[in-house]
Parts: C-alpha cells; sequence; structure tokens
C-alpha cells in the first residue's frame, strides 16, 4: 500500500471498534416481531446501508408499522441503549491497535452510523472518547456511508487530504464509498458478515484483515 504519506485513519465503530452487530440484526427481527411480523431473513443486511432516518420510513413504507419516523429511531435507540451503556465490549485487537497508531503518530476518529448519545456512551465507558480526535456521526452529517460526505468531513477534521487517510471498516457499502471516493480503505472482518460478502469485501478494499490490530503490519 502507498502508505508513506499516511498520517491519518478513519475509524468505523459498529463492526469495526466496537462488537455490536449483532445487537442490530436482533432489535430489527424484534421490532417487527413485536408488531406480528414476521422479519424477512435480510432484514439486517437492508437496513444497514440506511441512515437512521431512512431505516425507521422503511419500516413504516414497508411493514406498515404503525408508528411515526421519529417513535420507530426512539425506539429502536431504547431497545440499543443499554447495551451501549452498560456491556458492550471493544473488538479484539481495537486496544492494541490504537496503541500502535499512537506511536506512530497517526491521528484517528470515528465516523459512525449509530445514534450520537449511544455512539458516545459506549466510547466514554471503553476509553475511546479520550484518544480520538472526534466522535463524527451521519445525524451530524445528514447523509449516509452510501454516499462520501461523511468521509471527506472527517478528513477536514483530521486537517489532511484523503491520500493521507486509510479508512477502517467493516460493511461493503462503506468500503465501497470511501474508495470511491479516493481514500485508502482496510476491510476489517466482523462475524456478522457473510463468508460471500467478507470475499467482495476483500477484492475491493486497499487491505484487508480477520482482526484490526493485524493492519498495523500493513500500514
Amino acid at each position: 500500500m502507498e502508505h508513506n504519506t499516511l498520517s491519518g485513519a478513519i475509524l468505523d465503530l459498529d463492526g469495526t471498534l466496537l462488537d455490536s452487530m449483532n445487537v442490530w440484526s436482533r432489535i430489527d427481527r424484534d421490532l417487527l416481531t413485536a408488531y406480528g411480523i414476521v422479519p424477512p431473513p435480510d432484514i439486517s443486511h437492508i437496513v444497514k446501508k440506511m441512515t437512521i432516518a431512512e431505516s425507521s420510513q422503511y419500516f413504516i413504507d414497508q411493514f406498515g408499522l404503525p408508528l411515526s419516523a421519529a417513535e420507530i429511531a426512539d425506539t429502536v435507540e431504547k431497545m440499543a441503549e443499554d447495551q451501549y451503556r452498560n456491556t458492550l465490549p471493544l473488538k479484539e485487537g481495537v486496544t492494541e491497535f490504537l496503541d500502535g497508531l499512537d506511536k506512530m503518530g497517526i491521528r484517528y476518529g470515528i465516523a459512525t452510523a449509530t445514534y450520537p448519545d449511544l455512539a458516545k456512551a459506549a466510547a466514554d465507558r471503553l476509553g475511546l472518547s479520550a484518544r480520538v480526535q472526534f466522535i463524527l456521526t451521519e445525524a451530524e452529517v445528514g447523509s449516509g456511508k452510501t454516499e462520501p460526505g461523511i468521509y471527506y468531513e472527517a478528513a477536514k477534521r483530521l486537517g489532511m487530504g484523503k491520500r493521507q487517510i486509510i479508512v477502517a471498516e467493516d460493511s461493503l457499502h462503506s468500503i465501497t464509498t470511501a474508495k470511491k471516493a479516493g481514500f485508502f480503505t482496510a476491510g476489517i472482518y466482523d462475524p456478522a458478515t457473510s463468508p460471500e460478502e467478507w470475499q467482495v469485501i476483500c477484492a475491493t478494499a486497499t487491505v484487508s484483515v480477520r482482526k484490526i490490530s493485524d493492519l498495523l503490519k500493513l500500514i
């Protein structure tokens, strides 16, 4: 990888730093089940590409939930709140990885689709807030990771050009967006990712690793 100018990293939260993807797949199903709807097997795969507002409206349009989009968003946030505030752990290798970035003088921030309050609660509890330059959410930017705006804003906050930055993500759509926008990309394995999607991630990202600390050997 062309790493001689690498001086920054944009890090996803869920599935990359935080072991949380199973929470969201469970919540998607629990929400629909609560209203007597059998969840489609691919529901989590569909909504993970959407912003909070988009997925809330999708549940109304597709399944006819008798709630407003704001009510659905609030309900889902409450369903996830306890785990973000109290129990979700960092993924294996994250502390080692951040220690390595610090030693290399690489500055980094978080760019996440997660609810702002939940992202901050988990980051505070796990010691991330004191280490990162910023925690940037899709809600702040006004668009999801199918568009490059969140990465451009994160690069602006790092004060760096895109060829100085690597974007670490576990989701194919996010990696694809960041790569098309001109960033170096790192695919991070998560057990919630299907073998088929992981193969595509490996073929798409600049580099890919099973454990995030292994990325230190490649940058």
